[in-house]
C-alpha cells in the first residue's frame, strides 16, 4: 500500500511534465518502433524480461541535451558483457520531479546541473555492437516500474 502511495504522489507530482528534445539528430523526440533487434516501447519482449524504458532515436555521434533543466547524478555502466562496451555509458539524472537514466550516452561532465536544452553527452556507437538497430537513446525511470512514455 506504501509503495502505491509513494506512486501515486511521484505521478501528481510530476503530471504535466514533458521532455524537451533529447537528441539533436531528433528534434521531435520520435520514438524507435520496431527493427530486426525487437521493439522500444515499455514493455516490449527481451526474451525472459520485459524492456523497462523507452527508446528516443538518436544518430550515432549526435549530441544529446538535458530535456529540462537536470542534476548530473554520475555516470552509469549499462552492461556487463565486455563484448558491448561501445555502448556501455550512460547517466543518472533527476529534475522536474523525476529520476531518470540516459542509456548509450557519453556524459561530457557528471556531476553539477544543465540548463534545458544544454548539450549533457554524445550518443554512442550503437551499430558498432547492434549492426542494423534503430540507433536510439534508452530513457528509464530510475524505479524502472513507471513507463516514461508519458513524459514524451
Amino acid at each position: 500500500m506504501r509503495r502505491l502511495l509513494v506512486l501515486l504522489a511521484v505521478l501528481w507530482v510530476c503530471d504535466g511534465v514533458k521532455f524537451g528534445q533529447l537528441c539533436s539528430s531528433n528534434p521531435s523526440n520520435s520514438r524507435r518502433t520496431s527493427d530486426r533487434w525487437g521493439q522500444g516501447q515499455y514493455g516490449a519482449g527481451r526474451g525472459t524480461r520485459l524492456h523497462q524504458g523507452l527508446d528516443i532515436k538518436c544518430r550515432d555521434g549526435a549530441a544529446v541535451y538535458a530535456p529540462f533543466d537536470v542534476t548530473l547524478n554520475g555516470r552509469l555502466t549499462v552492461y556487463t558483457d565486455p563484448n558491448k562496451a561501445a555502448i556501455n555509458e550512460g547517466i543518472n539524472l533527476s529534475g522536474e520531479g523525476l529520476c531518470f537514466k540516459l542509456f548509450y550516452v557519453r556524459p561530457d561532465r557528471t556531476s553539477g546541473t544543465v540548463k534545458k536544452g544544454q548539450r549533457i553527452g554524445t550518443m554512442l556507437p550503437m551499430q558498432s555492437v547492434y549492426p542494423g538497430i534503430t540507433s536510439h537513446v534508452h530513457v528509464q525511470m530510475c524505479d524502472r516500474m513507471i513507463d516514461p512514455t508519458q513524459y514524451f
